[in-house]
């Protein structure tokens, strides 16, 4: 019998719901750096180039059934697959695609419904710990923080019959390649971004601005800019249908945004404090905030989406319960997780001013996204 694959979306499934033994057969150090987790899953290391002339040393490592080999982009598990099969387990499976389609893949989920129709999804890229959102209303949608892989939500526009109006950056991203001005010009839909974030980009594009609201549908559907400094100089906040606060990189349910990937970490500083301390604190409590990204697997709930009233983190974040000054400053600029990977280069890819091939693109955002200040 052959080995057979598993796709990422049946990964994704397994993560939020199931149970999943994982031998993963890249390099220790890609493996220490990011690997598939989730609350059902178990996971083994041991290198491609280790189980070369056999895998007799790690049966003893593993069940006796249902064991999916992963590697960086396919081969190499497969063949691992094969041996593992040979041996005597059952039911081996491999990732499709291998850890490159897992770092792609977004999972849908349906946050809620807004007050005049239409609704708020979130999508989940849960391999990278990317979430972006589509917010629909009568035939028409908005998407918020893209991911560059912009099929997904093509795809979902059309089985939903809906019409792509607004693409929309939070703020100029620096962890992953937006799709926002892609789409944008493939459904020639309006390509919102913070004019401060905007300074050097050489594309045009509309400036998101408090005060200017967006309008979704025939409802009336608002989605009102914040403008919250911090993460970036433009960071900027949104509240939609005064229910959900889409908060880009600045609030987490588990951390707050660093302000170091711009080079600006001591100048933002009080800007940051500032847009959490003092303008969300003014913000209704009872606001769900969705976050454009997450850091553990932890933080997805049973439906595996991410999110949190803003009274829960303001009770429970210790990003948002540093009393003073001096200590915030600390903990937002001091001993703060390796910087994302190829950030410099995804930052000036987000700006227009290079433009790498898909293959180099996919890259640059291998690895998880440390945009918050803890891991």
């Amino acid at each position: 019998m052959m080995v057979k694959a598993l796709t990422a979306k049946t990964i994704a499934k397994h993560v939020v719901d199931g149970k999943l033994f994982i031998l993963d057969v890249r390099n220790e150090s890609d493996f220490k750096n990011w690997k598939i987790e989730g609350k059902g899953i178990k996971t083994i290391n041991r290198p491609y180039f280790d189980l070369i002339d056999g895998v007799e040393d790690i049966l003893e490592q593993l069940p006796k059934e249902e064991v999916l080999v992963v590697c960086a982009k396919e081969g190499s598990s497969v063949m691992v697959a094969e041996m593992l099969e040979e041996a005597g387990i059952n039911d081996v499976y491999y990732l499709e695609g291998g850890m490159k389609a897992w770092s792609e893949y977004l999972m849908p989920v349906k946050i809620g419904d807004l007050k005049d129709g239409g609704s708020i999804y979130q999508f989940n890229r849960i391999g990278k710990g990317c979430l972006s959102y589509l917010v629909e209303s009568n035939g028409e949608a908005a998407i918020i923080d893209s991911a560059r892989t912009v099929e997904a939500y093509e795809d979902f526009a059309k089985e939903n019959h809906l019409e792509i109006k607004h693409m929309i950056d939070t703020h100029l991203h620096a962890d992953h390649i937006s799709g926002g001005r892609r789409l944008a010009e493939k459904t020639n839909a309006t390509y919102w971004l913070p004019p401060k974030d905007a300074e050097e980009v050489t594309f045009s594009y509309e400036a998101l601005e408090e005060g200017k609201d967006i309008t979704i549908g025939h409802t009336k559907i608002e989605i009102q800019p914040l403008y919250t400094p911090g993460h970036t100089i433009g960071s900027t906040s949104m509240i939609v249908d005064g229910q959900y606060l889409l908060s880009g990189d600045i609030l987490f349910v588990d951390s707050i945004g660093r302000p170091d990937l711009a080079g600006k970490a001591e100048d933002w500083v009080s800007d940051l404090r500032d847009s959490l301390y003092n303008k969300y604190n003014n913000l209704s409590k009872d606001l769900v905030v969705l976050p454009a990204h997450f850091g553990k697997i932890s933080e997805l709930d049973e439906k595996g989406a991410v999110q949190a009233s803003l009274g829960e983190l303001f009770e429970k974040n210790e990003g948002l319960n540093i009393e003073s000054d001096d200590e915030f400053r600390r903990a937002v600029t001091e001993n703060l997780p390796p910087q994302p990977n190829a950030y410099q280069e995804i930052r000036q890819t987000n700006m227009g001013k290079i433009d790498p091939s898909s293959d180099e693109q996919r890259e640059m955002e291998i690895g998880p996204n440390r945009c918050a200040i803890t891991e």
